[in-house]
C-alpha cells in the first residue's frame, strides 16, 4: 500500500482495510435502496435486506473502534479515525432508515423524483469510496470531496423541489408529512457523505 498510511505505520494498514471495506458497505446500502425504489415489490424483504448491510456495518464500526482502543500507535489521529468512523456509520444508518419509513409507513408506490433523488446518494457513495480508497493517494483525494460537495448541492436542491411539488399536488396532510421526512432522511445521508469528505480532507491536509 503505497502512500502516506504505509510511510508512516504499515504495521496499522487494517485500519485502512476497514475503512475500505465500510466505504463498500455503504455503496451496497445505497445501491440497495435505488434497487428497491425501481422494482418497488416485496419491500420489506428488500428493506430487511438493507437492515442487514446496516448490520454488518455496525460490525465493521465496532471493528474499528475496537482496534483504535487497543492501538498504541495509530497511522494518523485518534480523533480522525474516529470521526471518519463515525461519520461513515451515519451515512448508512440514514440510508437504512429511508429504507425502513416505506414500510414503516406503508407506502404503496414511489413518487416522482425519490429514484433520482436516491441515484444521487448511489453516486455520493461512490465517490465516497473512491476518496476513502485515495487516502494511500493524498493526490487524488481532492476531486472526490470536491464531487462530492457537487452532488450534495444537487440533492439539496432536487429535495427542495419535490418538496415544493409535493406541497403543491397532494392534499393529504399525512401524506405530505411521510414523503416530506422521506425526502429529507435521503438527503441527509447525501449530507452526511459531505461531512465524510470534509474529514478526509482534514486527515489528509495533516499528513500531507
Amino acid at each position: 500500500m503505497p502512500g502516506f498510511l504505509r510511510r508512516l505505520l504499515p504495521r496499522e494498514e487494517d485500519f485502512y482495510d476497514l475503512f475500505v471495506k465500510q466505504a463498500v458497505n455503504i455503496q451496497a446500502g445505497s445501491s440497495a435502496l435505488v434497487e428497491m425504489l425501481a422494482h418497488y415489490t416485496g419491500v420489506p424483504e428488500q428493506a430487511s435486506s438493507i437492515k442487514a448491510i446496516e448490520h454488518a456495518g455496525d460490525e465493521i464500526t465496532h471493528n474499528i473502534f475496537t482496534k483504535l482502543n487497543q492501538s498504541f500507535v495509530t497511522p494518523f489521529d485518534r480523533e480522525d479515525i474516529h470521526e471518519l468512523c463515525s461519520k461513515l456509520d451515519d451515512v448508512l444508518d440514514l440510508i437504512d432508515a429511508g429504507a425502513s419509513r416505506f414500510v414503516l409507513y406503508r407506502v404503496d408506490s414511489v413518487r416522482s423524483g425519490t429514484i433520482e433523488l436516491a441515484k444521487i446518494l448511489q453516486d455520493t457513495t461512490k465517490e465516497v469510496g473512491a476518496a476513502i480508497h485515495a487516502l494511500n493517494k493524498p493526490d487524488h483525494v481532492l476531486k472526490h470531496c470536491i464531487e462530492i460537495n457537487r452532488l450534495e448541492n444537487e440533492s439539496d436542491r432536487l429535495c427542495r423541489t419535490l418538496i415544493a411539488q409535493l406541497f403543491d399536488e397532494e392534499k393529504d396532510s399525512v401524506q405530505i408529512i411521510k414523503w416530506k421526512e422521506i425526502f429529507e432522511v435521503i438527503e441527509t445521508a447525501v449530507d452526511k457523505c459531505e461531512d465524510v469528505a470534509n474529514v478526509i480532507e482534514t486527515i489528509t491536509l495533516k499528513n500531507a
